[in-house]
């Protein structure tokens, strides 16, 4: 089983649990990643966040439940997991853009979201440069943030946590420490299915540390490491390119890791950088 069949699976335990708890790990394992690089991949694969896509089909069929029926709205919040009526109606609303009760009566508009199935368009692209490498484990020292188990709550997040960096001196401290390769300031994200997801900006050093830093040790891994250069904004472009352009045909998949991203100077708005992506050789088909 490829990784887009092992992704359209996923799907479908989706579709199957879509009144039941659904589970972002058992995603991640079904299609061999973390759950951290699940979302990432169906976020850009499919173009919608994970959590709004199952919310979406939530409430296409809540709709339907609801549609010329004497079904009771209270019932039906709790058929797709809404212990609170407030929280079913805000999330229907977000959606159908009217309330739950008023879908009873005939001539009501509401949305369908069918569910997704993910194939893979081979077009005409720029070229991507990049490299394998295998490394060993090496520890990084510095500081470290919570992240969001959904991920797109972070792409918020992590910009402040750089200027948060900066403003308190934790960047100009780090970057006094750094005396191993890589030679850069790194972002790492650090999202294994057994510990607290948790972002990283350090840098790689054998120096000592006092109690305001922390130190993670980045485990020996192959790297696929892509080189880019532009604006925060332009590092997400080349993240989405690397899982739908050049992961589906390069005979690589994710495997467990943090992501690296390596930062060679300090200008936000036009900094030249790295992304590394943990991989290992596709699997054969059986």
């Amino acid at each position: 089983m490829d990784w887009i069949e092992r992704l359209n699976e996923a799907i479908r335990y989706i579709e199957e649990n879509l009144t039941g708890e659904i589970e972002y790990e058992k995603l991640g394992q079904i299609a061999c990643c973390s759950a951290y690089h699940f979302q990432r991949m169906f976020a850009y694969i499919a173009g919608i966040p994970l959590a709004e896509y199952i919310r979406k089909r939530k409430m296409s069929l809540a709709a339907v439940d609801l549609q010329g029926s004497d079904a009771k709205i209270v019932d039906v919040a709790a058929k797709y997991g809404y212990a609170s009526p407030t929280a079913f109606n805000r999330a229907f609303q977000s959606v159908h853009g009217v309330n739950p009760s008023s879908v009873k009566s005939e001539g009501i508009a509401i949305k369908s979201f069918p569910p997704i199935t993910i194939k893979i368009t081979v077009k005409g692209v720029e070229e991507m440069n990049y490299r394998i490498e295998t490394k060993e484990a090496f520890r990084i020292v510095g500081r470290s943030f919570p992240l969001s188990r959904e991920i797109e709550q972070n792409f918020l997040e992590v910009p402040q946590m750089w200027q948060s960096a900066v403003l308190d001196d934790t960047l100009e401290k780090i970057i006094s420490l750094m005396n191993c390769e890589p030679q850069g300031v790194l972002g790492v994200s650090a999202c294994s299915d057994d510990e607290e997801w948790r972002y990283y900006i350090a840098v790689s050093s054998s120096a000592e540390i006092d109690n305001s830093l922390e130190e993670y040790t980045v485990p020996g891994c192959t790297w696929a490491i892509f080189p880019g250069a532009g604006t925060g904004k332009s590092i997400q472009e080349l993240e989405k390119r690397i899982v739908t352009e050049w992961l589906p045909t390069s005979g690589y998949e994710f495997t467990y890791g943090p992501d690296v991203e390596v930062y060679f100077n300090p200008d936000p708005q036009n900094t030249v950088y790295e992304v590394w992506i943990p991989v290992r050789k596709k699997r054969e088909a059986f």
